[in-house]
């Protein structure tokens, strides 16, 4: 057996690039997920939507805004950047899951009266492309079948080109009420 060639770079931090940080800042989700007890799951969502409460701290990590809230289906907008990357040099796939997982659920959550929410229990992923950072993403999710204890909804994630990037189908449990 050959010993495998170990490239300059390996082992020289002068050759890895300037560090880079990132700073996320968010508020206390506490006092917001109490008001969300108080609204119907589509009020919640579309006050946050508004500006009228804060999103929550996922959001700011992944940099997930809301773009529509309608029952039974909502689109977020997500612009990954680089330190989301995977060792590959692409945006890693679990922040493609979270996405998918948390417009699946928003969809759900939108079908809610206030007092009810929600779990996943179960996520099936499906990537088709990879994505770079800068690249703007939209996440559409809807429901496939309410339910008062079981709830079923897809998502979605396309480029700006319209192409397919991964989709989701979800179980979710609803708890409360």
């Amino acid at each position: 057996m050959s010993a495998e060639a170990t490239p300059p770079q390996v082992g020289d931090p002068s050759t890895w690039g300037p560090e880079r940080s990132k700073t996320i800042t968010w508020h206390d989700p506490g006092p917001t997920a109490a008001v969300g007890l108080q609204l119907s799951g589509l009020a919640y969502l579309r006050a946050m939507g508004d500006g009228g409460l804060p999103s929550s701290p996922i959001a700011k990590l992944i940099n997930l805004e809301g773009v529509d809230v309608q029952p039974g289906e909502i689109t977020f907008r997500c612009v990954p950047d680089e330190s989301t990357y995977n060792p590959l040099g692409i945006v890693h796939g679990g922040l493609i899951c979270t996405a998918l997982d948390s417009a699946a659920g928003c969809a759900v959550h939108t079908t809610l009266p206030a007092g009810v929410g929600y779990t996943s229990t179960e996520i099936k992923v499906n990537y088709m492309r990879p994505v770079t950072g800068g690249t703007e993403l939209r996440i559409r999710g809807w429901v496939t079948k309410p339910g008062r204890r079981i709830a079923f909804a897809e998502a979605e994630i396309r480029d700006p080109d319209g192409k397919l990037v991964a989709n989701a189908t979800s179980t979710l449990l609803i708890m409360g009420g």
